[in-house]
């Protein structure tokens, strides 16, 4: 009997390796259809998924609903599985380098239980290459068994966007790939039992890998073009969004806009591909130039408002400024790479007394992460206030609202031109 009739009659389950933003949405998914086994090494957040809590504050209880899935910690339980999707993390190191031991100490806990005939997925974002030169021979050498004889590969990218309710897993077309025709087929009907947009079959694990990875590295260079964009209108004394919003009459213009780009994704991904293309002897010059505008936007934001609260006669060391926002994107509690933080430390890098709050994220998560909590409730009076990120709740304030917490001559700086031709009762700045 197939791999693919083992699992779509409940013979066998899938095991997901890695249950955070990613792997948690797939496992239950996978579990109203199919015998799932979620495996995570982090003993406290499978006793929350047990209790029908997402530690990511993605899902909700009634997303567990009606899942046949075993969350476990404990390695034995993975034996019975004959698929293995995994999905943790593929983070960057200080030196912005791949950080690979999520990725290896995953595949080191798959490699220990493979048996002939199983198949090892990869979702985790990864140069092209990775899976097969990294991720095989460990496979290999702890199951004395070899690919493409005695198991097989594939490799699935993720494109799960969180926060997003309506580009789901159900509903975006799903690359997949396998390291020969066989294991490419079954790939792919394992993937249609949940995916409703259907599979684009990738001819290689490395074109579906490369295809990954540039989908985050295209958003990347043009929001840098965007920002560097912003720091040209910025000393012409234009407004970018003004700009933006007259070019995008044309049908053909590309709607990309200036902003602080973090996450695990956009602000992760290229630097994965420029380390291959390093390896492979080629400084990819674009790519690394949008990564080093990119990077550089949050101090640029609080240098523009320095200069101009130093105009206004503003005492900088001491002053206080309110940041509005520190998730890496809207609506989410994630904080992960959040570029809100180089903005922040930009700030008190001058002496500046810097208050940071945010409806979503967690303050001892934001403190253990990057030293600074966050105020429950703001008090002016602020030099500045910089609306970082473009929460909800953040978007339904008014001008009195802001003026309220604002001193005499303060600046509100509105980082995604949220409130542009809104206010008029102080001064407003955007990138």
């Amino acid at each position: 009997m197939s791999v693919y009739s083992e699992i779509i009659n409940k013979e066998a389950p899938i095991a997901v390796v890695g249950l955070g933003y990613v792997g948690l949405p797939i496992a239950l998914v996978f579990a109203r259809n199919v015998k799932v086994i979620g495996f995570d090494i982090n003993a406290e957040r499978v006793e929350m998924m047990r209790n029908r809590i997402d530690p990511s504050q993605e899902l909700a209880a009634e997303d567990f609903d009606q899942t046949d899935i075993h969350f476990t910690c404990d390695l034995e339980d993975l034996r019975s599985a004959r698929v293995f999707i995994v999905a943790v993390p593929t983070p960057i190191d200080d030196a912005k380098q791949p950080d690979l031991k999520p990725l290896i100490s995953a595949t080191t806990t798959v490699g220990q239980v493979l048996k002939k005939g199983d198949y090892v997925i990869y979702e985790s974002t990864v140069y092209p290459g990775c899976t097969e030169e990294d991720c095989v021979p460990v496979l290999e050498d702890l199951s004395s068994l070899k690919m493409g004889v005695d198991f097989k590969v594939g490799y699935s990218p993720e494109r799960i966007n969180p926060g997003d309710k309506e580009h789901t897993l159900k509903n975006i077309v799903k690359v997949v790939s396998g390291n020969d025709a066989e294991a490419l087929e079954t790939v792919a009907k394992l993937y249609e039992i949940v995916v409703q947009a259907g599979v684009f079959q990738a001819s290689s694990l490395k074109v579906a890998e490369a295809a990954k990875i540039i989908e985050n590295t295209q958003r990347d260079v043009n929001i840098a073009l965007m920002n560097e964009l912003s720091i040209i209108f910025g000393k012409m004394g234009i407004n970018t969004y003004e700009v933006l919003e007259a070019a995008g009459t044309k049908w053909n213009f590309l709607k990309f806009s200036p902003g602080l780009v973090g996450g695990h994704c956009i602000g992760v991904d290229p630097y994965y591909l420029t380390h291959k293309s390093a390896q492979l002897g080629y400084h990819a010059r674009i790519i690394n130039a949008g990564r080093d505008i990119n990077d550089g936007m949050g101090a640029h934001a609080a240098r523009q408002i320095i200069k101009r609260l130093i105009a206004k006669g503003f005492d900088i060391k001491g002053a206080r400024v309110l940041v509005m926002g520190t998730t890496f994107k809207e609506n989410v509690s994630d904080i992960r790479n959040s570029k809100v933080a180089d903005l922040i430390y930009e700030l008190q890098s001058y002496g500046i007394s810097v208050d940071v709050t945010d409806p979503h994220a967690n303050s001892d998560e934001v403190k253990h992460e990057y030293g600074y909590g966050l105020v429950e409730k703001p008090a002016g009076a602020y030099a500045a206030i910089f609306v970082a990120v473009s929460h909800q709740a953040f978007m339904d304030l008014t001008e009195a609202d802001f003026d309220a917490l604002l001193a005499k001559g303060g600046i509100l700086a509105d980082l995604k031109g949220l409130f542009r031709n809104r206010f008029r009762t102080f001064e407003y700045w955007s990138l």
